[in-house]
């Protein structure tokens, strides 16, 4: 199938096609779903890898499709539909190896020209995404699109439901494609992550802090905003570290980045600062790369103090360390949901002010002609109205000890109306 090409699209010629496993799954096969995978219903995450001329050298579209019907035979999950328990109406996934959504376009701009570009609505384009339903059994779950710059590289996109697994699922997903077309065999299959959360603690049945309820959306899963979101990101060089991590003393890169966000994004609030916000990690126990589920560490963390007019230390203090006030809430937001049996709809990223974290994922695994990507960009799509931080590694050579050099890229989703108040507020201090 071919749309129709406009002059003024700057990604045009998209063809779609489908993808499946290699092998039959086989009949009756399901997925049930977590009140946690429910819990994310309504978020999507969206990947986008940039590769050079000489790393996509000899590979042809069809090397990449053939290396996805094997990696498929692993996660058949991913090429299911939606369906609906005829009893209860839970949603749960029949594994009826519709499969994925393939996709195809071309850009007249090259790669270095489309990265120089600071509009991260752009991205987008370069991620071909459909939410799931109205008709749940005609909704992919994963779509994947590949564009051709006039320069000879390529990006690779990736839009992926968030019921089937985190960003590092999503990763280890792509990684594990990598691996194929580079004929390195994929030994194990991916295994569906254990329901029994083992590294929470129990806890009193009470309303998880990072996740909130809101209206129902049927069967047409979009997050109706109060308010219209906006992305932006920007990048930390190893400079901004040095003189951030002075302020702050000994503490993660990622913990002083959040403290300094959450202040400055309190400080344009205007009297409406948020004392709540979620911190989401990789989970230590679920190292295993064949792994697919949603597995990542969600804590919520409260302040008890203006966070506008606090110190950095005191605020980066209380993410990394103060355990009194820190809980990891998978079983509080699995408890929740079932409680009416997944009918009734939440969300997590956005329901506070949602910092992730993605040093650990792997983002720069995926490797084409044994090169790495040039830039991995990860984002979500359907972020409630609190907004939500997304913090990834970005690469780095031998000139590591540059001031200058890049070390993370930030990429935030937020209201509208409040980006352009922290641009004003990141450029006071110097990082924009």
């Amino acid at each position: 199938m071919v749309s129709p090409q406009h002059d003024h699209d700057l990604v045009y010629n998209l063809r779609l096609s489908s993808v499946g496993p290699g092998c039959v799954t086989g009949s009756d096969v399901v997925h049930d779903l977590s009140g946690l995978d429910l819990t994310m219903k309504l978020h999507y995450l969206k990947a986008v890898y940039f590769f050079s001329s000489h790393a996509v050298e000899g590979i042809t579209i069809m090397n990449m499709k053939e290396a996805m019907f094997y990696l498929l035979n692993d996660y058949y999950i991913t090429c299911g539909r939606i369906k609906r328990s005829e009893s209860s109406g839970r949603p749960y996934i029949k594994c009826n190896d519709c499969g994925i959504r393939f996709v195809e376009g071309v850009c007249d701009e090259t790669v270095d020209e489309w990265l120089e570009t600071d509009d991260d609505s752009k991205r987008n384009l370069l991620v071909y995404h459909r939410a799931i339903g109205p008709e749940l059994s005609f909704s992919p779950l994963v779509y994947l699109q590949v564009t051709q710059f006039k320069c000879g590289g390529i990006s690779i996109g990736l839009s992926w439901a968030h019921i089937l697994g985190d960003a590092f699922s999503v990763s280890n997903f792509i990684n594990n494609w990598g691996q194929l077309m580079a004929k390195v065999n994929v030994n194990s299959s991916p295994a569906l992550a254990p329901r029994s959360l083992t590294n929470a603690k129990p806890e009193a049945p009470s309303e998880p802090l990072s996740a909130k309820q809101v209206n129902h959306v049927g069967d047409l899963w979009v997050l109706a905003n109060n308010c219209k979101m906006e992305t932006f990101s920007f990048n930390l060089t190893t400079q901004h570290l040095s003189n951030l991590q002075a302020k702050i003393g000994s503490v993660s890169a990622f913990d002083s980045i959040c403290a300094l966000l959450w202040r400055a994004i309190a400080k344009v609030r205007e009297g409406f600062e948020p004392q709540i916000v979620t911190v989401c990690r990789k989970d230590p126990c679920h190292e295993d790369k064949n792994v697919l589920g949603n597995n990542q560490i969600i804590r919520s963390i409260k302040a008890s103090f203006l966070v506008g007019e606090s110190d950095l230390n005191k605020l980066a203090t209380l993410i990394a360390n103060d355990q009194d006030q820190v809980c990891d809430e998978r079983n509080k937001i699995e408890t929740a949901v079932e409680k009416d049996n997944g009918s009734t709809d939440y969300i997590m990223y956005g329901s506070n002010l949602t910092f992730v974290n993605l040093e650990n994922a792997g983002v720069y695994e995926l490797e084409l002609n044994g090169e790495k990507p040039k830039l991995a960009y990860y984002s979500i799509q359907g972020v409630g109205d609190e907004g939500a931080v997304l913090i990834l590694p970005l690469p780095h050579g031998s000139a590591a000890e540059n001031e200058g050099e890049p070390r993370y890229l930030v990429n935030l989703t937020l209201p509208e109306g409040q980006v352009f108040k922290l641009k004003a507020e990141l450029k006071r201090a110097a990082l924009l």
